[in-house]
């Protein structure tokens, strides 16, 4: 299972990446201009159009550019002159620090709704859950963050309205970015749940005695989780890319604010090299996702190994 995932693993990064290179090179703008600014001469756009590795056609570019992704070297950035990779690495701990932070936020909180929805379905407590999901879900992210910056940083004053630093700062942007997946894993575990708590072997449990909520909680809960663990990996990697939004509203230091800049600026090697690790974290989320969704279900590692 592990080895067909790597191969489709790989085919995916190719095939991202690719359209990545294709799409910026296809957008207006010309990064030799946008550096040397509209007073350049068209022999100084030449000359370093020409260092900047952007003079063959597109064909001798990509070919470049494969070998760079064969030995993750992107080349330098246009604007700073350092090494691609090594200025996507320095902003991806923010990221992951941001996307860690929202995640630990909406699984506390979304199957904390659903337990308590799945206690009664259809009841008082499953509408409102049903209802607060549907908020979470709907609301756009920009004007989440927006309002929580007038309500909690200027208003209150108890958080800070921007930046980075302190376990404070990391409140409202990763909260911001929870709001969307605490949702989606609410409603996911509400279901689950719910069809769990109807097998033959929480009704036996029942039937022996124990509560609704003891079934629930002992029995139910964790042969409900497999298709919420495979929604938390898939959404995890969704997140990152939600945090670009969620980056640049909070000024917060990572790889959302740093592919905004160097898209505006056409530094195109930044961008590939952002998009590469953004692809390959994916990647691994969703393998580990797999492998902690085999460890719940054993009927999975029964299938894998037929």
């Amino acid at each position: 299972m592990i080895g067909r995932r790597l191969a489709v693993g790989v085919f995916v990064i190719w095939g991202v990446t690719t359209l990545m290179f294709v799409l910026i090179r296809v957008a207006p703008g010309d990064p030799a201009t946008t550096l040397l600014g509209p007073d350049a001469t068209p022999e100084q756009i030449e000359a370093l159009t020409e260092r900047l590795g952007l003079s063959g056609n597109i064909v001798e570019q990509y070919l470049a550019y494969l070998r760079q992704l064969a030995t993750l070297d992107f080349g330098d950035s246009f604007r700073t002159g350092q090494p691609a990779i090594a200025l996507v690495s320095s902003r991806l701990p923010e990221t992951l620090q941001l996307t860690l932070g929202a995640t630990v936020i909406a699984a506390a909180v979304g199957l904390t709704l659903s337990l308590l929805a799945a206690r009664r379905p259809d009841g008082a407590i499953d509408r409102v859950v049903s209802t607060i999901s549907i908020l979470f879900q709907g609301m756009p992210t920009f004007w989440v963050g927006i309002m929580l910056i007038l309500i909690f940083a200027l208003v209150l004053r108890v958080t800070p309205s921007s930046g980075a630093g302190t376990p404070a700062h990391l409140i409202l942007p990763a909260i911001t970015l929870a709001l969307p997946f605490t949702a989606i894993i609410a409603r996911i575990s509400r279901a689950t749940l719910t069809e769990a708590m109807r097998e033959p072997y929480v009704q036996t449990a029942r039937a022996k005695g124990l509560s609704r909520g003891e079934a629930l909680r002992n029995h139910a809960f964790r042969n409900a989780m497999g298709p919420v663990v495979t929604i938390v990996g898939l959404q995890v990697g969704a997140l990152v890319g939600g945090a670009v939004v969620v980056e640049n509203v909070f000024a917060w230091p990572g790889l959302g604010t740093l592919i905004v800049d160097s898209v505006a600026s056409r530094d195109y090697t930044v961008v590939q090299a952002a998009v590469f690790v953004i692809a390959l974290f994916v990647l691994a989320l969703n393998l580990v996702a797999d492998i902690v969704n085999a460890l719940l279900d054993p009927r999975i590692r029964v299938e894998a190994n037929a």
